[in-house]
């Protein structure tokens, strides 16, 4: 069955925090095909209300989609941003993620994403990681069990962070092995040219 990953975007995203997933899940289901098998994951990005997405530096996404708009998620992958406090405080861009959380089977956060999780309830009693710069601001917002520095991502079953930027590959590197096994997570790192260890170490 193929699965849907929703990538998140928004004005300021970081690019690699969600493009690196984006090369994950597509090269994971590249190679199933190559072996005769159904695409593993179908990605689609969306936004609020599917507008264009100006990434921090300037590149814009477009044809994007409401996330109402796509169907089922399987995982929706929420990238992070350098200005977090803007991006914390947008009502609209809550909802969103809220609407994600609600209709997703998993939410996994990249960077600074950890933060919009927070924002919305989802890491509430639970373990978390984010880059390391942040990780003690996230332990501020209250209600986590702990946050994690020098590890990859902490995976929490239907909620799972990432740490800084590249460890979002890694943390995409990580569902795949847990969707298809690690050996084709493996497999999939090599195709990429990644060094990728599956205990999410640094």
């Amino acid at each position: 069955m193929t699965k849907r990953v929703a990538i998140l975007l928004f004005p300021g995203f970081d690019l690699i925090d969600a493009g690196g997933p984006y090369e994950v899940f597509l090269t994971a289901s590249r190679l199933a095909e190559r072996d005769g098998l159904p695409p593993q994951y179908e990605v689609v990005l969306v936004s609020p209300g599917g507008a264009d997405a100006v990434a921090f530096g300037g590149m814009t996404l477009t044809r994007l989609h409401d996330p109402a708009d796509v169907g089922q998620i399987d995982i929706a992958i929420v990238p992070g941003t350098i200005d977090v406090a803007a991006v914390v405080a947008d009502p609209v861009l809550a909802a969103t993620v809220e609407g994600l959380i609600g209709s997703s089977g998993v939410t996994a956060s990249v960077c600074t994403g950890a933060f919009l999780l927070a924002k919305a309830g989802a890491l509430e009693g639970k373990s978390a990681t984010t880059h390391w710069e942040d990780v003690d601001d996230l332990a501020r917002t209250g209600k986590l069990a702990d946050v994690r520095s020098g590890v990859r991502w902490v995976d929490e079953g239907s909620v799972v962070t990432s740490g800084g930027l590249t460890s979002g590959i890694h943390m995409a590197l990580h569902l795949v092995a847990r969707d298809y096994g690690v050996d084709h997570a493996v497999r999939t790192a090599k195709q990429l040219d990644q060094p990728w260890d599956p205990t999410g170490a640094s």
